[in-house]
């Protein structure tokens, strides 16, 4: 959203994504308002939006109030209560999320609210999802969710499989070439009209699932499947201490005295 003028104040209204809050407090000078918690809340359950304080309402027309105080002990205090698990479940924001706008010497502060991921949802306050303290965006308002709901979000929390989890600082420097590079050539041998045979490295292991990125923080890097399907064993190790694997070739008869007919461990034997 691009604000940069008067003008732009007066064009504003109320939508599903958009909610403006008057922000002064009692001296009116500037402060966290009470409300915003409810609207946190209804824009992390549904799909996101915009916070935007120091924009006065009347009779359905906007206008530039602004946070006449320094808007910096606005933003602290809300870090600080979106980090006290009492006030809400879930803190989403990082500093880019916040943004100060200054239009004629008035501040204007802005926060966007992403939506939450579904292992993070319902983004709830005062500690306790019930009772009338879960909310979601409907239309131009931030309506109390009933229990029925909040448990039913409750239930279809999910953690992210183990295997697609992005281990960070790892990449394409810690593939073992010439194990990614027999995959492919099984993948080209067994199916030589395979759309991802064209695909160089990096996108090959992407489509396979060995490398990914994470929308929402932007990080990339391996996952642990694609570190221990094709990682060398020296990055395996740094990132999974205690992995051992134990491979055994053995004999078609069970009932001789030799146990094994080759054996490989991580130590290189």
């Amino acid at each position: 959203m691009d604000i940069h003028s008067l003008q732009d104040i007066t064009t504003l209204s109320e939508t599903v994504d958009l909610e403006c809050k008057l922000a002064a407090g009692r001296d009116g000078k500037g402060q966290l308002p009470a409300d915003f918690w409810p609207t946190y809340s209804s824009f992390a359950n549904t799909h996101g939006g915009i916070i935007l304080l120091g924009v006065k309402e009347k009779m359905g027309c906007f206008s530039l109030h602004g946070v006449v105080n320094h808007p910096e002990p606005v933003i602290t205090t809300l870090f600080n209560h979106l980090n006290n698990p009492q006030k809400v479940s879930a803190n989403l924001l990082t500093d880019k999320d916040v943004h100060v706008i200054s239009i004629e010497n008035r501040n204007l502060i802005m926060i966007h609210v992403p939506a939450a991921r579904r292992q993070h949802k319902p983004v709830y306050l005062n500690g306790n999802p019930l009772k009338g303290n879960t909310f979601r965006r409907l239309h131009d308002g931030d309506r109390p969710c009933v229990d029925e709901i909040v448990k039913r979000m409750l239930a279809e929390q999910v953690e992210d499989s183990r295997d697609t989890r992005i281990l960070s600082g790892f990449g394409m420097d810690d593939i073992y070439q010439e194990s990614l590079h027999g995959y492919r050539n099984m993948l080209s041998s067994h199916r030589p009209d395979h759309p991802w045979i064209l695909l160089n490295d990096e996108e090959f292991l992407q489509v396979l699932g060995g490398l990914r990125q994470d929308r929402q923080t932007e990080e990339k890097g391996l996952t642990l499947a694609g570190l221990l399907m094709f990682g060398q064993w020296p990055s395996i190790q740094e990132a999974i201490p205690n992995y051992f694997v134990d491979y055994q070739e053995q004999g078609a008869d069970r009932n001789s005295q030799t146990r094994w007919l080759d054996r490989v461990v991580p130590d290189g034997t």
